[in-house]
C-alpha cells in the first residue's frame, strides 16, 4: 500500500472516533479513549501496509488522524444542528436511526 491509500484509511478510521469525542465531557475517559484507541491501528497499518517509520509519513499519517477526527466531531455538530433528532455518541447508530431503525423494537419503521 502507498502513504496515500493508509492515510486514506487512517481518515475514515477516525471519522467515528471524533464522532465520538464530540458528544462527550472534554478531558474524561471517554473523550482520552476516543483519540487514543485508533493509534494501534494505525501503528498496526504501517507494519502492514510496509511504509514503515519514515520521517515522512508522520505528518502525513498524523494530519489524517487528526482530520478524521476533526471531521467526525464536525459531523457530530451538523447531526445535532440540521437534523431535528438527538444524535448519540455512535454514528453508525445514528445513521441506522436516521433510515427509520427502532433499536428498542429492533424493526424497521
Amino acid at each position: 500500500m502507498r502513504i496515500f491509500e493508509v492515510a486514506v484509511i487512517v481518515f475514515l478510521f477516525n471519522v467515528p472516533f471524533g464522532y465520538w469525542r464530540a458528544n462527550v465531557k472534554k478531558f474524561s475517559l471517554q473523550w482520552v479513549l476516543a483519540i487514543h484507541i485508533p493509534v494501534p491501528v494505525v501503528v498496526a497499518l504501517r507494519f502492514l501496509s510496509g511504509i514503515g517509520f519514515a520521517f515522512i509519513t508522520y505528518p502525513i499519517l498524523v494530519g489524517s488522524f487528526f482530520l478524521g477526527q476533526f471531521a467526525g466531531a464536525k459531523i457530530h455538530n451538523w447531526w445535532l444542528r440540521n437534523l431535528n433528532s438527538s444524535a448519540s455518541s455512535c454514528l453508525p447508530c445514528d445513521i441506522i436511526k436516521a433510515f427509520g431503525f427502532d433499536f428498542k423494537k429492533n424493526i424497521l419503521k
